[in-house]
């Protein structure tokens, strides 16, 4: 197994930070290799801290009377430059829950009001998102929503418009469409599942 030498912080932002692992290889020769974090310093970095935390949330959320339609925004995103299909996500701010945090960005983002079901661990617990560039870990909040769909909350760097697919509907977004990965997969649920949340209950 490879070994870090030394780290590099290159960056000092707000919501991700850019640092320089100089490294020893398997077969002793030296490297480098670039990653991309939420952490603001390098001791806050999981290669340093050992441990796994939640740094965002993403919510699969179903709304209607007979559930049978799942919570979607339609967001633009500036890494590809285009609208990509997601779930309603959010950071986890310092000494909050990632429920309270699914609650609130669901509010935020949707006007919507968010009560969670309950779940295994193993089904929330936080997941890495892209490893190869990032420590970022995301828990998954599943749950149903009601209300009226506003917009006020938005911040000014957010381009969301709300969508409430039926699986018609979502069968054509995945065929489609530029989705994010953990929403597509969740979706593949929606569209099968005749009880969208059952997998909860193994």
């Amino acid at each position: 197994m490879g070994t870090i030498k030394e780290i590099t912080q290159h960056t000092q932002t707000k919501f991700l930070n850019f640092f320089e692992l100089k490294t020893i290889k398997k077969t002793g020769g030296e490297g480098r290799y670039y990653l991309s974090s939420r952490a603001k310093t390098i001791d806050e970095l999981e290669l340093k801290r050992g441990e796994t935390r939640a740094d965002g949330v993403a919510m699969y959320v179903l709304c209607g009377e007979q559930h049978d339609r799942i919570l979607l925004i339609r967001q633009f995103r500036w890494p590809i430059g285009q609208y990509i299909y997601e779930f309603p996500a959010g950071l986890v701010e310092p000494g909050e829950d990632y429920t309270e945090a699914a609650i609130r960005e669901v509010y935020e983002e949707t006007g919507l009001h968010l009560t969670p079901v309950p779940a295994d661990p193993m089904y929330t617990r936080p997941y890495y998102m892209t490893d190869g560039m990032t420590d970022e870990a995301c828990s998954m909040v599943y749950g149903y929503a009601e209300g009226d769909i506003r917009d006020q909350h938005l911040e000014d760097t957010e381009e969301i418009e709300v969508v409430l697919a039926d699986k018609e509907e979502a069968r054509r977004i995945l065929k489609e469409e530029r989705i994010a990965g953990n929403c597509a997969y969740q979706l593949m649920h929606f569209i099968h599942d005749e009880k969208p949340f059952d997998f909860l209950n193994v």
